[in-house]
């Protein structure tokens, strides 16, 4: 026997709680069809809830075009016939302390996640529930990582770059086309595209940073069971006040990156000059004042360790922003 299903209702055929629960409660999606429909429909109920209901969306119709926007290499690519294409972008080259962390990220075609952006832009519950919608959508995903002696033996950028190639070689498939935010991976056979700022404008660098960045954060929040007093969990390393003030304290542990000048210079490891015009800076209040001691660093830059000079001109620099 044959069932003929009911035709579903116009939404000017139903009452004012049906399209509240149907549409706000429950969340469907809205056409613009229907927005319209409602728009005409001359009952007070309704043109509240319309009101709502454009709004939201308008919100999703932005979404939809700035991810169209994002996915757009991604979608060129696709359309010629690529389909495993990996974003890989890192986390972790500020910090004074712990790995570097990469993460490399495919999807099928024509996959879109609401609020996918870059990671820095995110809070972290908001990274935390992407980050687990990423790794369910994603066709693979893998982590590479380097570690602080590597750090240390290589510097930061040439870590940075070996925590990205292990990330995609820990990838299920080779992919046939790899997204990298502002560089290129040594030691991968397939195509790149290197993207200045890549994990703000493109979709799959910027699902790989939020996968990145959750992850590094986890080890972090791990390490500080292990290293405690620094407050790892909550500044995950970076030179924050509250790390320096441990740091001064406790001195360093196996985390911090020896290697970083900046380590250094808390250590009181620079000459007495440098720190002398550093406290002369910090105290400067006035450009005559700037002025005058950025002359006296010019006049002793000799006595001055490269490194010693480069900070302090950093710090005239960043002083002249306030003062002028």
């Amino acid at each position: 026997m044959t069932v003929k299903l009911k035709p579903m209702a116009r939404v000017d055929e139903l009452s004012v709680e049906e399209i509240r629960k149907r549409y706000l409660d429950k969340d469907e999606p809205i056409s613009a069809q229907i927005l319209n429909r409602l728009q005409r429909d001359p009952r007070q109920g309704v043109r509240k809830l319309y009101a709502s209901l454009k709004k939201r969306f308008e919100r999703q119709r932005d979404e939809r075009l700035r991810l169209d926007a994002m996915r757009h290499f991604e979608i060129v690519l696709w359309k010629s016939g690529v389909r495993d294409i990996a974003g890989v972008d890192e986390v972790g080259v500020a910090p004074l302390a712990g790995p570097v962390v990469a993460a490399a990220v495919m999807f099928v075609p024509d996959t879109a996640i609401a609020g996918v952006d870059d990671s820095k832009k995110l809070d972290a519950e908001t990274r935390q529930a992407l980050a687990a919608e990423i790794r369910a959508k994603a066709s693979g995903v893998a982590i590479g990582m380097a570690s602080v002696e590597e750090i240390d033996q290589v510097n930061i950028y040439h870590a940075g770059l070996l925590a990205m190639r292990r990330a995609v070689e820990g990838l299920p498939r080779t992919p046939q086309h790899l997204l990298v935010d502002a560089r290129t991976v040594p030691g991968i056979t397939c195509p790149q595209n290197a993207f200045n700022k890549g994990d703000g404008i493109n979709f799959t660098i910027a699902a790989a940073s939020i996968v990145a960045k959750v992850a590094r954060d986890a080890m972090m929040e791990a390490l500080d069971r292990e290293y405690p007093g620094y407050g790892f969990a909550s500044h995950k390393g970076y030179p924050t006040p509250e790390h320096r003030a441990a740091f001064m304290k406790l001195g360093p542990c196996p985390l911090h990156r020896m290697s970083f000048p900046v380590i250094h210079e808390m250590l009181g490891e620079y000459s007495p000059a440098f720190y002398t015009l550093r406290t002369q800076l910090f105290s400067a209040g006035d450009g005559a004042s700037l002025k005058a001691l950025e002359a006296l660093l010019e006049a002793q830059a000799d006595q001055l360790a490269e490194q010693e000079c480069k900070k302090l001109r950093l710090i005239i620099a960043r002083r002249w922003k306030l003062v002028v």
